[in-house]
């Protein structure tokens, strides 16, 4: 499903108009977002988590080059599904 798909199901069960869901889903991409940027995890009771995840410095190697090359320690985004979410999933 694309963010257009979205947009129309959403537009379509609400009954709110094309344009402000579009706005709004912008908006909601946007909080999380900023949140995560700021080091803050998003909790959707029923739906799940958006949080950070350290990943630790590590060696890596270019083949091509036959070259080492260090990637620095990061954070980067990650979701978990909460368990009822997973359980619908897995359910069908």
């Amino acid at each position: 499903m694309t963010k257009v798909e979205l947009v129309r199901a959403i537009s379509k069960k609400t009954g709110i108009d094309q344009p402000t869901t579009l706005a709004a889903v912008e908006a909601m991409m946007e909080c999380v977002k900023e949140s995560l940027i700021e080091k803050e995890n998003v909790y959707l009771r029923g739906f799940g988590t958006f949080e950070l995840k350290h990943r630790a410095q590590k060696t890596a190697r270019n083949i091509s080059k036959n070259t080492t090359l260090v990637i620095k320690a990061h954070d980067i985004p990650h979701f978990k599904p909460c368990k009822e979410f997973m359980q619908a999933v897995s359910s069908k």
